[in-house]
């Protein structure tokens, strides 16, 4: 019986490998959908323990901000009425939506990603956009 040969890794998976691999992204575009699918391919369902500093992370999307996730100084993105990024679940679980867990946002520009999670989440992410936008009005 022969050793079956195992098939090189083509160029895609080596990039998805490698990004599923990394904790911190700096001054980089970060396209929402392509990280959570490599995730998904690798078997992980939601994105854990990631920083994103300075980032420009571009949907579209819906983020489900789940434990242990902040944003700090970030852009969550443009709307007359803040509340318009924000989607409230409906049921006792949310699907089709990218799960960050663990992760921290530092002055990221949020560009076509709404946001979904638990009541007190999607509070808190309201009251910070409209404290942002009165602090802008104010400068």
């Amino acid at each position: 019986m022969t050793d079956q040969a195992q098939a090189p890794m083509s160029a895609e998976e080596k990039f998805g490998r490698e990004l599923v691999a990394r904790t911190t992204f700096e001054k980089e575009a970060v396209w929402l959908p392509s990280l959570a699918v490599h995730h998904m391919n690798a078997g992980q369902t939601v994105i854990d323990g990631k920083t994103f500093t300075e980032c420009l992370i571009e949907g579209p999307a819906v983020m489900a901000v789940m434990n242990g996730t902040s944003f700090d100084s970030c852009n969550m993105g443009l709307a007359e009425n803040p509340r318009t990024l924000l989607l409230q679940p409906l049921g006792d679980k949310i699907a089709g939506a990218v799960g960050m867990a663990n992760c921290r946002f530092v002055r990221c520009r949020f560009v076509q990603v709404g946001f979904t999670g638990a009541e007190d989440v999607l509070q808190q992410i309201e009251n910070d956009l409209v404290g942002a936008r009165a602090q802008a009005a104010q400068a």
